[in-house]
């Protein structure tokens, strides 16, 4: 089993909000493609990042999370560069992890 978390930032490059459809069209997504997702909307985490010219960037970010018994990594690509465009961002983060659950 494999938990796959995606960190969305909820501004754009400028500070400006980035619109509410595009967090609503990923959650659709993913539920409809993974049957299920999990959203960590409520207090938005903190990504901090060092930048090669400018120094330190902070980011509020949205965690999304699915599991899957097998990791398509094309479908991953794809994915991945899809948010990228639609959040205007340079690089979206998304980790993998193996998991084992507890039964």
């Amino acid at each position: 089993m494999h938990l796959i978390e995606i960190f969305l930032p909820l501004n754009l490059n400028d500070g400006a909000p980035q619109p509410f459809e595009h967090f609503r069209c990923v959650r659709e997504q993913l539920a409809d493609h993974f049957g299920g997702v999990t959203a960590f909307t409520r207090n938005p985490a903190k990504g901090i990042s060092q930048q090669e010219h400018s120094g330190k960037s902070e980011d509020d970010i949205i965690v999304y999370e699915v599991m899957v018994e097998a990791v398509d990594r094309h479908w991953w690509q794809r994915y991945k560069r899809d948010l990228e465009e639609r959040f205007q961002q340079k690089e979206i983060l998304i980790r993998v992890t193996a998991v084992s659950l507890v039964r």
